[in-house]
Formats: structure tokens, sequence, C-alpha cells
């Protein structure tokens, strides 16, 4: 064996001098610690064969499409920067960036969307 190979450590000998009143004794033997009901609800089920459920991410909405997007190197690292999340952010930004602008209002305009008369309140300090 080359030098750099490490041995595996097993000693067939041993394991066949192991007889079956030992190996009955060994899976008897509870070392294994109880599972948590946290535990439980994200182990994957089977019925038999017949796979019930799966752990893991959850189905999306199905409302995402698939799409290719060019964007400038700097500003999809500033985003992949922030860890996992990154495309969610990112849509989160351009949902941001794309919802209607409330109007703004012009200088003299009122809440209601009426222009003040100012020179008539002038005209009217002056006479």
């Amino acid at each position: 064996m080359p030098k750099n190979r490490k041995s595996l450590g097993s000693n067939l000998a041993r394991v066949d001098a192991t007889t079956d009143e030992e190996i009955a004794r060994h899976m008897a033997e509870d070392d294994a610690p109880e599972l948590t009901d946290e535990q439980l609800d994200e182990a994957e089920l089977f019925e038999g064969d017949r796979f019930v459920r799966r752990v893991g991410r959850p189905k999306g909405s199905g409302t995402k499409e698939l799409v290719t997007l060019r964007i400038d190197r700097d500003v999809l690292d500033r985003f992949r920067a922030g860890g996992p999340g990154w495309q969610t952010r990112l849509n989160d930004a351009l949902r941001a960036a794309s919802a209607p602008k409330p109007a703004k209002r012009r200088a003299g305009q009122s809440l209601s969307g009426t222009m003040q008369s100012g020179r008539r309140f002038a005209a009217r300090r002056s006479a």
C-alpha cells in the first residue's frame, strides 16, 4: 500500500469473531436519542414504499417567471453579498422601483389639487 494512504483500521478477524448474541445485544441497546416534535414535523414520511411528504423548501407561489436579464456586475455583486435571499431582495427592489409614485404637488397647490390664488390675496392686502 502506498505511504500516503492511511489504513481504514478495520479488523476483519474481530468482525468474523463476533457472535450472533453479541450482534443481537448491540442491536437491542437503545443509544439513539429521542426525537423531538420539531424533528418529527420535518421528517420525510413514507407509507410502505410510497412517499407521502417531503420537508424542505415550500413550493413557490407559481407567479414568478423565468427571464434572462442583463444587470451591471457591481449591482449584482451588492445583492449577492447579502447572502441567501439575494434574488428575493432584488425582486423587492424592482417591485419598489416600479410601483406607481404619488403625484407631486406643485408649489402653491392645495391638497385638494386646486391652485391657491396668491395674487388675489396679495391684491386684497395692498388695497
